[in-house]
């Protein structure tokens, strides 16, 4: 099997200058001391990878590992200080969905600007403009600005178009939890289209679950370093070890149990693990009307409301809320960071509310976990498992898989 990307050796250098003085006011204040010269430091170092056609490679690791500099020098944004990368073969970049979008232009307009920009001819972007529409659901809304698009619809739309280009190699940075449950599985379907027609896919993200499903080989990236390379059950299990390790190192097992909104006890090292730095205090599971439930019917809202205090200032912290059924399956698993989300600091209490336009999964008891974790992904604050259940109430039996999209049978006889 050739190989699509080659990395060999690569190492990355930065430099992290000291803020300066803009003003001589400012130089007063601070003294005449002399400027300190900018600190290098190595965003990468000694990294070699291999990615073969119709073979797909997953990178893992904390903020700041080199994760997306790694995805983006392979993509030819900038060159390595040191090593060698080489693509062969058409590539397409998911980086920052929809950040090429003239938001004064229509859905229709911008198709035909963002295809002929990665590289399909004027007719090719039309032939394909209405699987394109169809594709992202879109519909109802292609001829209005996109200005009037919702940040979910403009990602949709982004990745529509990203995934009709014919790629031969494609790079994903964290840009697979867009829309609803059931266009996210539309995405990862596509991307397996993609590997057995001899893609070559390089991914980067914190969702785990979907990274071992999807994936031939994990990464791990430490301090720009390589911590692990291979099998992606092996690695992400000892990436997840490290994470949980660290965690209980900073929890109190003395803790005692308290009571879920749920009604269910939290027990510390059981269902409930953290440093408690930030304490989830409050969680509520809630239908389109606002009311606090455990069961809805396929394809309804859903909220999950949670409130939390923290013991002291928290730089950037992220929320996260799986879903997952009662055989352990993960069948939704959303983040903050993985929606591009960056909190403030945070001190004192508060509350976050991730709101679900639609739940489409197939009836049966489920599991609504959430948890709150360090900025880089270090240790977790606070999370709960198996704590809130949900059930998915259905008329249809016999429903197989995941999802239940939205459908209808239509017979015509001739």
């Amino acid at each position: 099997m050739s190989d699509a990307i080659v990395v060999e050796g690569v190492g990355k250098l930065f430099r992290r200058y000291v803020e300066r003085p803009r003003a001589l006011s400012e130089r007063i204040v601070r003294g005449w001391r002399r400027a300190q010269p900018p600190e290098p430091f190595w965003a990468l170092r000694d990294v070699s990878v291999r990615v073969g056609r119709g073979r797909a490679l997953g990178v893992i690791g904390k903020n700041g590992a080199g994760k997306s500099t790694l995805l983006r020098l392979v993509g030819g944004i900038g060159r390595p200080t040191e090593g060698r990368v080489a693509t062969y073969g058409r590539l397409r970049a998911l980086l920052e969905l929809g950040s090429s979008f003239h938001h004064d232009l229509t859905g229709r307009e911008n198709i035909v600007v963002a295809g002929v920009i990665a590289g399909l001819t004027r007719r090719e972007v039309l032939d394909r403009f209405d699987a394109i529409v169809k594709f992202a659901e879109l519909e109802t809304f292609i001829d209005n600005p996109v200005r009037t698009f919702s940040s979910g619809m403009l990602m949709r739309l982004a990745f529509a178009v990203a995934v009709h280009t014919d790629p031969e190699i494609l790079l994903v940075d964290e840009v697979l939890a867009v829309g609803d449950l059931g266009f996210q599985y539309k995405c990862l379907e596509r991307i397996a289209e993609f590997r057995r027609d001899g893609c070559a896919v390089l991914i980067v993200s914190h969702d785990t679950a979907t990274m071992q499903n999807l994936c031939d080989d994990i990464l791990w990236l430490r301090g720009g370093e390589v911590a692990a390379y291979g099998e992606p059950r092996e690695v992400i299990d000892r990436y997840v070890g490290e994470s949980m390790a660290e965690t209980r190192r900073r929890m109190a097992d003395d803790r005692p149990a308290v009571r879920a909104s749920s009604g269910h006890e939290l027990r510390v090292n059981e269902n409930r693990f953290g440093s408690f730095e930030l304490e989830i205090t409050v969680v509520r599971i809630l239908d389109a009307w606002g009311k606090q439930v455990e069961h809805i019917e396929p394809g309804q809202a859903l909220t999950v409301e949670m409130e939390y205090r923290t013991s002291r200032p928290l730089s950037s912290p992220h929320f996260g809320v799986k879903i997952c059924r009662a055989d352990g399956l993960t069948c939704y698993d959303v983040t903050t960071a993985t929606d591009g989300h960056v909190l403030p600091e945070l001190d004192g209490p508060g509350r976050i509310t991730l709101s679900i336009e639609r739940l489409d999964l197939i009836g049966g008891d489920y599991f609504v976990d959430v948890g709150a974790y360090e900025r880089e992904w270090a240790y977790a604050y606070d999370s709960h498992w198996r704590v809130y259940p949900l059930r998915i109430d259905s008329a249809h039996q016999g429903h197989q898989g995941v999802v239940c999209a939205p459908h209808q049978w239509r017979f015509e006889l001739e």
